[in-house]
């Protein structure tokens, strides 16, 4: 099929979302799909090479397309979303499958038989992640207005409602837009995955080379509050025979300086290594050094039933020792005692109980690492393209 996907982000970009676009659309490529991908330009000067800056291989049948505009975020967003529109609806295209709510609830609005076929994929519902961003960001300047949140809710609804199939991260996140705009047909529960592990470079330290090396516990990701970083850097103060290791943080954010300074405060000078902001390439050699993976997410509604974090599934193909919060999401795949160490969210001490045990058990670590491993096969990006195929088919045929 002709696939057109649509994502209104600067292209390459650090952050997970852009890992997952470029991955997913990939894997549908590779799997015989003609996939155009619209997005923003590189704000890098010269622009980076997406499949490089990522690390993977060019596929002719993938092609992306950076759409510039001029003017301020308003501006941008409407023009791309309009050439989103317009290359929807030009012919050629048999199939749009984005995550963007706005040009998802735009092209529902049209009639099926004067359109392509419609996959959405959510990651969240939008009222409610719009509405509980701003607190959990710990900025309440942000809170969007009572228009915004109906204006979203409406959007979320039509799309639910008229979208050829839907596509959800998580079985939570499904059950609760089916609670909320009521059941329909055609809903596929499809996580995300990770490609192969790339090798550390040559001479980097690995995870258990030295009998005497101390055991390293790592985090990668953002350093958003909700994200459990905080109750990381407080279980380490409580487990002094674990080093730490946070990959990830940017510098123009205040999640950096709040957590290097909870740090300072805790004394935990170098027993806790903050990296900063890492292109996806060199993240590989980061973690290589890690006996165990952390996912220490606190209990929001985000974290409890949306999330499909790329973190969970990179540290499975790593086979690592998992030590995750016990959230309904994060059980979704992960089982105490088999694929993971699960402890109650938000609880510092119970992690630190966590970390020392682990610390101390080496062949736990291992037993925990390989079952980890062997669940990752059936969270790679070319199984997710499996599973998004059976959507489409499903959609084309409704």
């Amino acid at each position: 099929m002709n696939i057109l996907s649509f994502a209104d982000t600067r292209f390459p970009i650090e952050r997970a979302n852009g890992v997952q676009t470029m991955a997913t659309c990939r894997a549908m490529a590779a799997r015989g799909h003609q996939v155009t991908l619209l997005v923003r330009p590189d704000t890098a000067v010269p622009p980076r090479d997406p499949f490089q800056f990522y690390g993977v291989a060019p596929v002719s049948t993938l092609v992306i397309e950076a759409v510039a505009a001029l003017g301020g975020a308003t501006s941008r967003r409407v023009h791309l979303l309009w050439a989103g529109v317009r290359r929807a609806l030009s012919g050629g295209v048999d199939l749009v499958f984005t995550r963007d709510l706005g040009l998802a609830a735009f092209l529902a609005r049209i009639p099926a038989s004067r359109r392509p076929t419609l996959v959405y994929e959510s990651h969240g519902i939008a009222p409610v992640v719009s509405a509980s961003m701003p607190a959990l960001l710990g900025r309440p300047d942000l809170a969007p207005s009572a228009r915004k949140i109906a204006r979203l809710d409406r959007r979320e609804a039509l799309v639910w409602k008229r979208a050829d199939a839907y596509v959800t991260i998580t079985q939570t996140l499904a059950d609760d837009l089916a609670a909320r705009y009521g059941p329909r047909d055609r809903v596929f529960v499809i996580p995300d995955g990770a490609g192969p592990v790339v090798p550390a470079p040559a001479g980097s330290p690995q995870r258990g080379a030295a009998s005497d090396r101390r055991v390293r516990a790592a985090y990668a990701g953002h350093l958003y509050p909700w994200k459990g970083v905080d109750v990381f850097v407080q279980a380490l103060a409580a487990a002094p025979e674990v080093d730490g290791l946070i990959v990830g943080g940017h510098p123009g954010e205040t999640d950096l300086a709040r957590v290097t300074t909870l740090a300072q405060s805790l004394n935990l000078g170098t027993r806790l290594a903050i990296t900063g902001l890492l292109a996806p390439h060199a993240v590989a050699a980061a973690l290589a050094t890690a006996d165990i993976f952390m996912l220490p997410n606190t209990s929001t509604a985000i974290s409890e039933r949306y999330t499909s974090p790329l973190k969970l599934f990179e540290y499975l193909a790593r086979g690592g020792a998992i030590i995750a919060s016990d959230l309904p999401a994060l059980g979704e795949v992960l089982t105490h005692n088999e694929t993971a160490l699960l402890v109650p969210p938000g609880d510092a001490a119970a992690l630190a109980d966590a970390l020392s045990t682990l610390a101390a058990d080496p062949a736990r670590r291992r037993r925990l690492g390989d079952a980890a491993r062997s669940l990752s096969h059936d969270y790679t990006w070319d199984r997710r393209a499996e599973r998004l195929d059976q959507a489409f088919a499903a959609a084309v045929s409704a």
